[in-house]
């Protein structure tokens, strides 16, 4: 068996997308609904080799919510990460210890409508919501409550009604 802390992390990039509300998009997994407790999550996804984080964001709204109506708001400077618990490693099927992830707040510039879970082949998301960003620490897996809670803390300025 392979020591994880011998494996690499997964090159990642996060979305933390804000209504004109102020509100946060979070949604639901669709698999892996056994082994995760908090199915909740931000929108996110891998990094293909050579791609900038920045283009990587837009194309993975586009690929799990169906849309990449948004503009980017700012980042968290400094790449965060986290471990899979061996649990996570094993559904997955993942040689990854975990991901090392660039978080991008970003303000939804469409409307509700442009929202699709089912545009990409590989529906990922079993439904959506506006919530407050007070709230996605709570819901988060406990093995990602720390990168929720740093998101909750740098992204804050984000969470208003625009203009504010």
């Amino acid at each position: 068996m392979t020591d994880p802390s011998s494996l690499p992390y997964r090159p990642n990039v996060g979305a933390a997308l804000f209504n004109h509300a102020g509100k946060i998009l979070i949604a639901r997994r669709l698999e892996h609904q056994a082994v995760l407790s908090h199915p909740w999550q931000l929108p996110q996804g891998g990094i293909d080799p050579g791609e900038d984080p920045a283009i990587a964001v837009m194309r993975e709204l586009r690929e799990e919510i169906g849309t990449n109506a948004a503009i980017i708001l700012g980042s968290i400077a400094e790449w965060l990460s986290y471990d899979f618990p061996p649990e996570i490693r094993t559904s997955l099927g993942t040689r990854h210890r975990g991901q090392r992830q660039r978080w991008f707040a970003l303000r939804f510039t469409g409307t509700d409508d442009l929202i699709r879970l089912d545009a990409d082949a590989h529906q990922e998301f079993s439904a959506w919501r506006w919530a407050d960003l007070a709230e996605i620490p709570a819901l988060a897996v406990p093995f990602k409550r720390h990168i929720y809670e740093r998101i909750a803390r740098d992204f804050a300025v984000f969470a208003k009604p625009e203009g504010e």
